[in-house]
């Protein structure tokens, strides 16, 4: 296998690489979390006016049309440069792959280029408080009356809802139907009357997360997606990019917070030695570099399948498992390279890195959790690509 890359994606990644090194903001994203989000838009902003938000969209809904191959580059340079997320997110990362796929023609013509420039922000209302990893048991109603759908219900842990103008919303529209089939996929404007968000705070100390409460919120019909009761098999190609697609992305992420890490080893000395000269600790690193360079070669892996043809499928929960309990693993190494260090707040002058590692570790935990738990990643894995009996 040669995982070189040819001329034109050399001289792609010259391109980028030279635009981000003129145009990747020089000042540090704000701690304040209004103030952090207004930034990433307004680089999001700069960047779809340059040409370089959702690269691999197709050019007559504002995309680039790049290759996978150039997709795949552009995360790495990013990554490289350390340039800030975008601030639409969840719009780039599945909402607009899902109405690619699905949506009319007068839908994709509305809603992409304003996912693309962060005019209108995403967010994405599936989980339930008790439709989880059972999310086909989801009880938020929607019933027809008239031209619209009218929606009453609870959606939580809803990445970026208090920031969202837009939300794509699985709701219950066929309650005597078997609980896959009788959901539907609505786009609905969460300025709508009828909806209110509630903030969660987390364990990090932010709130990203958020409840979502629909009271008799009126949804025109128009913005249905893919059909009446046809939602799951909708839902099941927004979790495939979610959990796919999306990961290369995540894995030069992880790759620099490992980098991270190795620069504390260097930096932190116990009993009068960096701790990087310490056999154990080296051990430990090698191992998370071996296991960051899987990640990296499996999504070589998947782009390789992409430029054959083949779709996304069950094979994207093989990503997803394995990039959070990757990160998860050498997250809880960066807090042993800290020791009693860890307890300090990053902000403290004893605290021996830039980076919070406090954060990027208790951020970790949900990695096993959202997009779906590792123990449903497995069961798909088990029963769709091993082809094993159900559990």
């Amino acid at each position: 296998m040669d995982i070189r890359f040819d001329d034109n994606a050399i001289a792609f990644q010259q391109t980028i690489r030279s635009w981000l090194e003129a145009n990747a903001p020089k000042e540090s994203m704000p701690k304040d979390p209004d103030e952090a989000f207004q930034y990433r838009r307004t680089w999001q902003r700069k960047m779809y006016d340059a040409g370089w938000a959702g690269i691999h969209w197709p050019k007559e809904y504002g995309g680039r049309g790049a290759t996978l191959i150039e997709q795949a580059v552009f995360s790495e340079e990013m990554a490289r440069a350390e340039a800030p997320e975008m601030a639409n997110l969840l719009g780039l990362m599945i909402v607009g792959p899902t109405l690619m796929s699905h949506g009319t023609e007068a839908q994709k013509k509305r809603y992409i280029p304003r996912i693309l420039s962060g005019e209108e922000i995403w967010c994405q209302g599936f989980s339930e408080p008790n439709s989880g990893s059972d999310l086909a048991s989801l009880q938020t109603r929607a019933v027809e009356d008239g031209d619209d759908f009218v929606v009453n219900g609870q959606k939580i842990w809803t990445s970026m809802a208090q920031h969202a103008d837009m939300c794509i919303l699985l709701v219950r529209t066929d309650p005597e139907a078997p609980k896959h089939r009788g959901i539907s996929y609505l786009m609905v404007d969460m300025h709508s009357p009828g909806v209110a968000v509630k903030p969660l705070q987390q364990i990090t100390g932010g709130s990203e997360f958020n409840e979502v409460f629909f009271d008799n919120v009126r949804v025109p019909k128009s913005q249905l997606l893919g059909g009446l009761n046809a939602g799951w098999r909708i839902a099941m190609t927004t979790l495939t990019h979610e959990r796919g697609t999306a990961s290369f992305g995540t894995q030069v992420s992880v790759k620099r917070r490992f980098d991270d890490i190795v620069d504390v080893a260097h930096k932190t000395s116990r009993n009068g030695k960096p701790l990087s000269d310490d056999a154990i600790v080296r051990q430990k690193l090698a191992d998370a570099y071996i296991r960051v360079d899987i990640m990296r070669l499996n999504n070589y892996r998947t782009i390789t399948s992409h430029l054959r043809g083949k779709e996304s499928g069950p094979e994207a929960s093989l990503d997803k498992l394995y990039w959070s309990e990757t990160d998860q693993y050498m997250q809880e190494i960066g807090q042993e390279l800290l020791g009693p260090l860890s307890q300090l707040s990053p902000e403290s002058p004893y605290y021996p890195t830039p980076v919070d590692l406090q954060y990027y570790f208790l951020y970790s935990r949900a990695e096993t959790i959202f997009s779906g738990t590792s123990e449903i990643q497995r069961n798909i894995i088990g029963e769709r690509v091993l082809g094993l009996p159900k559990e």
